[in-house]
């Protein structure tokens, strides 16, 4: 039983912290790469993928549950603090 609470946390910090982190990624992206507005947007919705699935193989590579859980939210907090910080920035041609 421990261990498959293990699998659950590692399972859940896989999809609602990947999920955090990919929308966060994609929001950040979209105020930072130097593209047109529609080709940021695309760009940041791909590479947001890609960031999911990193956050997906941490989460069971990682060696504690807790640090599955942290370092992608950590990482989505800073982006998404980043994006709204300057919510301006996305609104460049």
């Amino acid at each position: 039983m421990h261990r498959a609470l293990h699998v659950t946390a590692r399972a859940g910090a896989a999809i609602a912290a990947g999920y955090f982190l990919a929308h966060a990624c994609a929001a950040f992206l979209t105020l930072a790469l130097p593209f047109a507005r529609p080709d940021r947007v695309v760009a940041a919705t791909l590479f947001s993928f890609v960031a999911w699935c990193v956050a997906a193989l941490h989460a069971f590579a990682t060696g504690s549950t807790w640090r599955a859980w942290w370092l992608p939210c950590l990482l989505g907090a800073a982006m998404l603090g980043v994006a709204l910080a300057f919510p301006d920035a996305g609104m460049r041609a």
